[in-house]
C-alpha cells in the first residue's frame, strides 16, 4: 500500500533548525510530485513546499520562502524539509502529501492540499523559547 512517514519534528527555539523527512513506500517517488503542508491549532491546512517530479521544478510559500528548503532523493524515496530561522507562527504540525494523479502541477496550483491523495500521519513542530 502506499505510505507516507514524517519524521524530524520536535520542540526548537526561535531562530533554530529542524530537518523533516517523508519516507515513502507502495510507489516509485520518481513519478509524483509532493508536497509539505502544515496546519496549526484552529487554522486551515495551508501549502509549504513542494517538489515535481518531471524537473525537480520547487515552489514555497511566501511565508517560508528563504527559510525553508525541499528537496528529494528517489533512491532512497524520500523527500526532506530543511527548515532554518524557525519562527514561533512555524509551529504546526506538518504533513506530506502525494499527488499520484498529476494534478497538481498541471493545473498551476502546486500548494493546494485538494489536489494530493495520499498523506502522511503529521509529525509535530513546535517553536517556542
Amino acid at each position: 500500500q502506499v505510505q507516507l512517514v514524517e519524521s524530524g519534528g520536535g520542540l526548537v527555539q526561535p531562530g533554530g533548525s529542524l530537518r523533516l523527512s517523508c519516507t515513502t513506500s507502495g510507489f516509485t517517488l520518481d513519478y509524483y510530485a509532493i508536497g509539505w503542508f502544515r496546519q496549526a491549532p484552529g487554522k486551515e491546512r495551508e501549502g509549504v513546499s513542494c517538489i515535481d517530479s518531471t524537473d525537480g521544478t520547487t515552489y514555497y510559500a511566501d511565508s517560508v520562502k528563504g527559510r525553508f528548503t525541499i528537496s528529494r532523493d528517489n533512491a532512497k524515496s524520500t523527500v526532506y524539509l530543511q527548515m532554518n530561522s524557525l519562527k514561533p507562527e512555524d509551529t504546526a504540525v506538518y504533513y506530506c502529501a502525494a499527488d499520484t494523479s498529476d494534478f497538481a502541477y498541471p493545473l498551476g496550483e502546486p500548494l493546494a492540499p485538494r489536489y494530493y491523495n495520499y498523506w502522511g500521519q503529521g509529525t509535530q513542530v513546535t517553536v517556542s523559547s
